[in-house]
Formats: structure tokens, sequence, C-alpha cells
């Protein structure tokens, strides 16, 4: 009778055991349970959807989440402006970065430094779609005459940034977030606070307390209009949800999302 008991209370504890895993598989993957249907239709409601990050910028969700969740709220009408006028410019940028071997993320620059203005001039004097100085121009191999600056022609100057960034991809040991400061700011700077973090192979969150406002403004914008890229669909529809813990991923992973919404080149 004992042996009975325990075979029982044994066969219990394991059903107990599969249906409590199975209520938390499904409710991890944001399965649709029936408190999440609609009161009215009974047809089940799915959660906002998870935030994608780019692989190249995945592992700074826990540093960027709220500013992103904070930079669309504040610059929606702005978002949406500059990629319905990027939609012109982001397949040509990303063809060019590909040939040179270094991350599409970096076609966001232009957005930063010029919102895709061919005649922007920085106080400094840098030109063009990627703020160029006439120097470092010069060294890319950009002609500057008085009657035409290729730093004006976006084809001509994104193969120049391509170059540059293809170098200092190389020297910051392929730290794109390190790039992205440096070309705000100059490589003078990035150094200097490279060596005031004392730490031999530092990242850009171990500078970051070192550098102007400006530039950590500058990164964050970036890896923002990033990640709403690779969510724009969702980010249209107000879907995105950055509330849900990273293991929750499934929902927009889709690249045919952004591309059919943006119509460009997915990252």
């Amino acid at each position: 009778m004992k042996k009975i008991l325990s075979k029982s209370l044994l066969t219990l504890t394991i059903v107990f055991f599969i249906v409590g895993f199975t209520t938390s598989a499904k409710s991890l993957i944001g399965y649709p349970e029936s408190s999440l249907a609609d009161p009215a239709t009974k047809t089940p409601v799915l959660n906002p959807l998870s935030v994608t990050y780019p692989e190249s910028l995945k592992d700074y969700r826990l540093q960027t989440k709220d500013y992103i969740k904070s930079y669309c709220k504040k610059n929606r009408e702005y978002i949406i402006y500059i990629f319905s006028k990027g939609k012109k410019y982001f397949p040509k940028a990303v063809d060019v970065l590909d040939k040179y071997d270094v991350p599409s993320e970096l076609q966001m620059i232009p957005v930063l430094e010029s919102d895709f203005n061919a005649n922007a001039v920085s106080p400094a004097g840098a030109v063009g779609y990627w703020q160029f100085m006439s120097e470092l121009a010069n060294d890319y191999g950009l002609r500057i005459t008085k009657k035409y600056d290729e730093r004006k022609n976006f084809s001509k100057s994104t193969v120049a940034a391509a170059k540059f960034f293809r170098d200092q991809l190389d020297y910051f040991n392929d730290d794109l977030l390190l790039c992205v400061a440096s070309y705000n700011c100059g490589l003078g700077r990035v150094k200097t606070s490279i060596a005031k973090s004392k730490k031999k192979n530092a990242t850009y969150w171990d500078i970051k307390k070192f550098l102007p406002a400006e530039t950590r403004k500058f990164v964050m914008n970036f890896i923002a209009l990033n990640v709403i890229y690779v969510n724009y669909e969702a980010f249209v529809n107000k879907e995105l949800n950055f509330n849900e813990p990273p293991l929750i991923q499934i929902a927009s992973t889709d690249s045919t999302r952004t591309k059919d919404s943006l119509c460009v080149t997915p990252l």
C-alpha cells in the first residue's frame, strides 16, 4: 500500500512539474495566454514587440534601453522624416560600407552629421554629407576645388568615409563605438580619454565620462537610430516594448519587417 501511495505521489509531482514548466515556458516566450484575450472578442492579444538590436550593438542593451525609449518619444516626427529621406541614401551607403568590410550601422553617420544635406557646413568648416574637414577629405581621396567639392557627392564621400572607418576600426581593435566617438571629437581626444581611464583595453563605456557631452550624445543617438532602424515598422506602429527582458527577442527578428515598411536594405 505504501509503495502504491509513493508511486502515486511521485506521478503527481512529475505532472505538476511538467504543467508548471510548460506554463512558465509559454510565458517566457511571449505566448498569448487567455488572460491576454480581448474581453469583447475573446481574441488573444499579443504583447507589444520586444526590441531587437543590431548584432554589433546587442551587448549594449542595458546601457542604452532607457535612452532609446526616451529618444523615440521625443523625436518621433524627426525620425519618421529623416528615415523617409534616407530611403534614397541608406541602400547606397550599405553597398559601399559592405564593399569595404565595415559595419553597415555606420550608414547613420550622415543622419547625425548633416541630415543628408549635401550643402551642410559646420562652424569648424566641415562640409557635405559626412562632414569631412578639408585635410581629412584630401587624405582619403576627395577632390576640393573652387568649382567642385566631392564632399558634396554622396557616393564619393561615402567611399572616403568607408576607408576612414576601416582604418579607425583597425586602430581601435574593431570597437565600433570608439570609432564613432572619434569621428565626433577627434582621435586625439579619444586617446586622451583612454589614457585617463587607466585601462589597458578600454571600451567606450570605460572612457565615456571623460568625453565631451556632445560626443556622448552623438554616440547614444547613433545607437538609438540603428535600433529604431531594425525595428522601424514596430516603431511607426508604436508597438515597441522596452520593458521585456533581453531573452525575449523572437517577435521582431524578421528583417522583412524593416524592408517592407522602410523600403531600404536591412542592416
